[in-house]
């Protein structure tokens, strides 16, 4: 994958990642399905100029969904813990 705002589709912003950015200097965002470990650790560096130390990625299946009589699966999504170095930050609100 080349085009590296394809890679991350958006941060996820949670109580939990939330404390993981205060206290452990890591970020969550969620990525494309197809991205790997080594696309993502670029992207973000370029992205947001920082240096990566470690990434984790989680993929979640689709759960079973039902609206009225009609039945399918929400989509499936992955989920990256981006640990960047110590001192480095990300911004990702314009204000904060």
């Amino acid at each position: 994958m080349k085009d590296i705002y394809r890679v991350i589709v958006k941060p996820l912003i949670t109580e939990k990642s939330t404390d993981q950015q205060a206290n452990h200097n890591k970020y969550t965002f969620q990525t494309n399905l197809r991205a790997n470990k080594h696309e993502i650790k670029a992207a973000v560096e370029e992205l947001f100029k920082v240096k990566v130390i470690d990434v984790r990625t989680c993929v979640y299946h689709g759960k079973k969904a039902k609206v009225g009589r009609y039945s399918g699966f929400k989509p499936e999504w992955k989920k990256a813990i981006v640990t960047v170095k110590e001192g480095d930050n990300i911004q990702l609100f314009e204000g904060v």
